[in-house]
């Protein structure tokens, strides 16, 4: 989180102080049965989840649908599947209940879309195209020419060094255009997307906000905190860009597209993002099972949310014609409008 202001980085500081003691007083305020552990838990995410009011969740009423299914002999895999039920009523992705055995999660964010992403497709742009290369979850290689540059990251859990950003950046100095292909990004650290980010800009520049929860009412939030991107010491990139985007760029990718989003050299193509824009936090139950959550809510430059996703400026969905060619359509498109002189014009 280097790159966030001092005073957001401090709010960071007192929400994980502020976890741990509520974890802490959970356990001695309830014992380890079923009820109690469901209590719990509900009273962690009614005093701690950011979006209850966003999403206008009625949490008492889904308290009030869950309680009669627990009793005295629910065992431990009935008290987990009620708990996973219950949380994925909030529909976030960064909502999980976690045992020793057992994961929760939320995929109804990516469920019913397309994919608009074929992974073997992409490998044909990798054979065919020149100076390609790979580190970790980077691929990267020059279309059309060398004209095009192409770059997929897979993973925000994946690092990057500096150095190897700059190879891959010195290799694509006499392109035109940029793609950053970011789809099927479930995404990870929020340092490794800035790290990225950053090549894209010459000057210190507003991104968006972020908020922390003041009190334990659904509408106890602190006014937003202004977040800032810093310019790169590495290479810069400040010809045409464009980002590719799906639904499952979630967390960390989405917040790299709605960073990308506001700048000038910068569009994005394809499907929306999947959101995901909650910064998660973890506390625990009495039984020693955890409870993730999402505290403090990231918002845009508009001081918008994007938790349920954000449009591209352009859309575009995988054609079925082109898979049977082993083209990928969001690739040809952008590609073309990066070699077009309207591309190069700013938004």
């Amino acid at each position: 989180m280097k790159r966030y202001p001092a005073k957001a980085f401090i709010f960071y500081i007192c929400l994980t102080a502020v976890s741990c003691l509520l974890s802490c007083e959970m356990e001695d305020e309830f014992d380890d049965s079923p009820e109690k552990n469901f209590e719990a838990c509900w009273q962690i995410l009614n005093d701690n989840y950011c979006f209850f009011d966003y999403k206008q969740i009625d949490w008492d009423a889904i308290h009030d649908k869950y309680m009669p299914m627990i009793h005295d002999a629910t065992d431990e895999r009935e008290l987990f599947q009620i708990l996973s039920s219950m949380t994925q009523e909030l529909q976030d992705g960064h909502v999980n209940v976690i045992s020793k055995y057992f994961y929760s999660t939320y995929d109804g964010w990516f469920q019913s879309y397309p994919s608009n992403f074929d992974w073997n497709i992409i490998q044909n742009y990798y054979r065919d195209g020149q100076r390609a290369g790979y580190y970790d979850e980077i691929r990267y290689a020059g279309l059309s020419g060398n004209r095009i540059g192409y770059i997929y990251y897979g993973s925000f859990n994946e690092s990057i060094l500096e150095s190897e950003l700059n190879k891959i950046f010195d290799s694509f100095k006499e392109c035109k255009g940029l793609i950053i292909d970011v789809r099927d990004n479930g995404g990870g650290s929020l340092t490794n997307s800035d790290r990225l980010a950053s090549r894209f800009l010459d000057q210190k520049t507003l991104c968006g906000y972020i908020q922390h929860k003041t009190g334990k009412g659904h509408q106890d939030f602190s006014k937003p905190y202004p977040l800032y991107l810093e310019p790169s010491h590495g290479d810069l990139w400040l010809k045409p860009v464009i980002v590719l985007t799906n639904r499952r760029c979630f967390s960390a990718a989405n917040n790299f597209v709605s960073k990308m989003h506001v700048l000038p050299n910068v569009q994005t193509l394809g499907g929306s993002t999947g959101g995901g824009s909650g910064f998660p936090f973890t506390s625990e139950l009495p039984n020693g099972w955890r409870i993730r959550f999402s505290t403090s809510p990231i918002l845009d430059i508009n001081k918008q949310h994007t938790e349920f996703g954000i449009e591209p400026d352009i859309l575009v969905a995988l054609a079925s014609e082109d898979v049977e060619k082993g083209e990928d359509t969001l690739i040809e498109k952008a590609v073309r409008l990066l070699l077009s002189t309207d591309s190069t014009q700013s938004k």
